[in-house]
């Protein structure tokens, strides 16, 4: 095998055979293939493209550069998957919900990328709570509590980890195979049998139209079946943020209001549909009606509250946390209300800028060696069509410090549009692929 052999082939548009992908994947992870070979093996595949047998093959040759786990196990294994959007933390709503409904759901989640917020980085936001499980410590807190949500070790998918931080400073992230065989690297080592995809698309989400989402959701599904991980996707619309706030700790609250019954909306109605999906495929449920039902029913007892209590105990958290959740969380220091400059109906958000405007208060990261502060945010966001007048409250900054709490009262202004008109309100879920 030689590296410069396989990049030719791509580059000259013709896809690696599966022994030479997976020769390349070994290289890199041990660095056998160079951080030049990388970045050219990934522009000759943004530019010509692998066929899908190519893709699969990539994307299981990143899997098996590391660890893989195996459960033997006595339920099904699942997960859920979220190509990234604002004020989007079903995550946290849908693991435990799946865990009551019969399922093991080892989540390896990620954190913040760009605009969008990060799994892990949200449930951080909840003192004590450890993500860096090794994997002992993650089947012992899968087995008893049913779910976890962790990060990915250096051990799974070194591949992929190597060839996103060439993709990075290469230009060369787009790449619809790499993006599939990324995502899917990781999400397979966990050693799935079932797994749904949240494919967002919209202003907040990083595929802007609905073709492109489409797309990606039947690569990532074509793919993944493939793979051997019965996959359906679900392509939900990011024009608006899916709960009312976006930061950490302010949308682990959010969570808290659903899965405690003070709040519902569009995020316990996607987890329900995401959830009914994967619990059919799963053999848990007879049709994907009674899959949402028993997400939703989960959710109205109390079960999936009781579930996620336990899982965040199990991971180092309050053991009490779900009964008294907002003492835990951590309050920004300066908290301004945001009143209409107009009357009218919300018409748009622009989602991408309202993220960095979190981003830029410190609730993401814009290096990687920044440090998140879980506190800030914004809140308390109406939705698309609200009719508002002038000096109306509409929203709230969470801020740090005041200088940055006038600079987020700007940016939000200037990300929502107030129109005379009432808009159309675009469907929560669009598509269901798979």
């Amino acid at each position: 095998m030689d590296a410069r052999r396989i990049i030719a082939h791509l580059r000259d548009g013709q896809t690696p055979s599966r022994d030479e992908l997976a020769w390349f994947a070994r290289g890199l992870s041990d660095h056998t293939v160079s951080d030049a070979q990388a970045g050219a093996f990934a522009m000759a595949a943004l530019l010509n493209g692998l066929n899908e047998e190519g893709r699969v093959a990539l994307t299981l040759a990143m899997r098996d550069s590391g660890d893989v786990l195996r459960w033997s196990v006595d339920r099904p294994v699942l997960d859920k998957h979220s190509t990234g959007g604002i004020g989007d933390c079903v995550s946290l709503v849908l693991a435990p919900a799946l865990a009551v409904c019969g399922a093991y759901v080892p989540m390896i989640s990620g954190r913040g990328l760009g605009h969008t917020g990060g799994t892990l980085d949200k449930i951080e936001a909840i003192p004590g709570l450890r993500t860096d499980l090794g994997e002992a410590d993650l089947r012992k807190v899968v087995t008893e509590t049913g779910a976890a949500i962790v990060s990915a070790s250096a051990r799974i998918a070194p591949a992929d980890k190597r060839l996103y931080a060439i993709r990075d400073v290469t230009a060369t992230v787009e790449s619809l195979d790499l993006i599939t065989a990324s995502i899917l690297s990781k999400k397979l080592a966990a050693g799935l049998e079932g797994l749904v995809l949240d494919v967002k698309t919209g202003s907040g989400a990083f595929m802007k139209t609905l073709d492109e989402s489409r797309a990606l959701a039947e690569s990532l599904v074509a793919t993944a079946n493939a793979a051997g991980c019965p996959t359906t996707a679900i392509i939900s619309d990011m024009n608006q943020p899916l709960v009312p706030s976006l930061g950490n700790a302010l949308e682990v609250a959010e969570v808290m209001r659903v899965l405690t019954g003070t709040a519902s909306g569009p995020m316990a109605e996607l987890c329900a549909a995401l959830g009914g999906v994967v619990l059919t495929n799963a053999g848990l449920v007879p049709d994907v009606q009674d899959g949402a039902d028993a997400i939703a029913a989960s959710i109205r007892d109390g079960r999936a509250a009781e579930a996620f209590g336990s899982m965040i105990a199990a991971q180092g958290g309050p053991v009490h946390f779900v009964d008294s959740w907002s003492r835990f969380l951590p309050e920004a220091n300066v908290i301004r209300e945001v009143v209409a400059t107009a009357s009218g109906y919300i018409t748009a958000y622009d989602g991408e800028a309202l993220g960095l405007t979190v981003v830029q208060l410190g609730g993401g990261r814009q290096v990687e060696s920044d440090v998140v502060d879980p506190s800030v945010g914004l809140s308390d966001l109406l939705p698309l069509g609200t009719k508002v007048k002038k000096g109306q409250p509409i929203g709230r900054v969470h801020a740090a410090r005041e200088d940055a709490a006038r600079r987020a009262e700007a940016e939000l202004h200037a990300a929502m549009t107030i129109a005379p008109s009432a808009p159309d309100i675009p469907p929560l879920m669009h598509a269901r692929i798979g």
